[in-house]
């Protein structure tokens, strides 16, 4: 099962989806997230809005500071306030900046999330048009 877990072709679409569609920035580095005052957002963080995410706006990203261009990783939240489980995409993210937005999501005993870091694996099946 290994060559179907975190390979380059999921992460070539990942990257895809991104570049393709409109990143909204709706929270700055600082702000102070609007439900829980005392969380304060550690990066940029916008949704793509010409896709489907949880709630009314589209799939979350978290940019930071790094050299923009593909996804460096997904984030999964289990939310049970919102009875949701939700994808988030980190993009940009220096190592220090990917510890700060799990920090900065694990916060509440509401919302606990794991990170799928970006794979470069190609599956055996991938290697040729044959099959």
């Amino acid at each position: 099962m290994t060559e179907f877990e975190n390979n380059a072709y999921f992460w070539q679409k990942v990257d895809t989806l991104f570049l393709s569609s409109n990143l909204i920035i709706s929270r700055h580095k600082g702000d102070t997230h609007p439900t829980f005052r005392n969380m304060t957002y550690p990066v940029e963080y916008g949704h793509l809005d010409d896709t489907l995410g949880t709630g009314t706006e589209g799939l979350s990203v978290y940019v930071g500071s790094d050299t923009p261009g593909k996804v460096t990783a997904v984030v999964i939240a289990a939310d049970i306030l919102m009875k949701t489980i939700d994808i988030k995409l980190l993009t940009a993210c220096t190592e220090k900046e990917v510890y700060e937005v799990l920090r900065f999501l694990n916060q509440t005993d509401f919302q606990k999330t794991v990170l799928i870091r970006r794979g470069n694996h190609i599956p055996s099946w991938g290697l040729s048009d044959n099959g």
